[in-house]
């Protein structure tokens, strides 16, 4: 096996080849989509990409929203402009962690189970921000334990980085919607304060954006995931690459190549941040 496909088999990528002629084109994301202009990306391997050997993913399925079945049309819900929240007195970090364990400013409190607030090294360069904790990250309390949090982690190991060591991730919300259904635009503005103290305080080179509702809270835009992937953008003057949710991909395994190239795109462009 070569270096390439040993790569793409540790995140769970076959060959382009194994899907189905016309699957992916026939699905209604697909249908429904605008067309999209991408930025062509060199996703030629490098040396320092060599992926540790991972245990086969046994974990239960995740609570996360069915895609529509066939002939179903449903439009993509879009988040309203969200108010723009003046900054805070920058707390300290325990004393952050105690506000959002204690935070009862949204119905959310109501549901949860406990608070999400992150994990990793506070003082990492990379920045992950995904959407929302699903059921198993209210149970535990982290974000990323279920699934897609272990995709994710064979996806960090494949670039070299750990999540313990390389990066912290947190995620827009810090509670579980009910049912892991989508986050309304008065949660997000609830919680994001929280979101603006970790982003002060951890001071990241890059922020990679994990999914549609973290891109658009993020850069304040309605654009969809591609419509903004496979560009560099910022957020506050910090760079910021856009790419797929990990549960998304579990669901979409045809677009697990091009989460692939956005992680060799960041990885390329925090290598170039950091020689700056």
């Amino acid at each position: 096996m070569n270096r390439a496909a040993l790569i793409q088999s540790v995140i769970g990528l076959g060959p382009s080849w194994e899907a189905r002629p016309g699957w992916f084109e026939q699905h209604p994301a697909a249908l429904n989509r605008p067309p999209e202009t991408l930025v062509a990306i060199d996703i030629e391997p490098e040396a320092s990409l060599a992926p540790p050997r991972q245990d086969a993913v046994t974990s239960p399925q995740p609570d996360v929203p069915l895609v529509p079945p066939p002939g179903v049309d449903i439009a993509p819900p879009v988040l309203p402009p969200l108010p723009q929240v003046q900054a805070s007195p920058l707390l300290e970090w325990d004393a952050l962690e105690r506000a959002v364990r204690d935070c009862r400013d949204c119905r959310l409190c109501q549901t949860r189970t406990q608070t999400v607030f992150g994990r990793g090294n506070k003082q990492a360069r990379w920045l992950l921000i995904g959407e929302a904790p699903g059921e198993q990250e209210d149970k535990q309390g982290q974000p990323f334990v279920g699934r897609a949090g272990q995709l994710l982690d064979n996806m960090l190991s494949a670039t070299g980085l750990d999540r313990d060591r390389d990066v912290y991730i947190a995620n827009v919300l810090k509670c579980r919607p009910p049912g892991n259904r989508n986050p309304s635009g008065d949660e997000i503005a609830t919680c994001q304060n929280y979101l603006i103290q970790q982003i002060r305080h951890i001071q990241p080179t890059l922020i990679l954006a994990l999914g549609r509702f973290a891109a658009q809270t993020l850069l304040q835009t309605e654009k969809g995931i591609g419509q903004l992937r496979g560009k560099l953008h910022s957020y506050q003057d910090i760079p910021l690459i856009v790419s797929y949710h990990p549960a998304y991909l579990l669901r979409n395994q045809p677009d697990k190549h091009k989460a692939w190239q956005d992680l060799i795109f960041a990885k390329k462009t925090f290598g170039r941040l950091s020689a700056d």
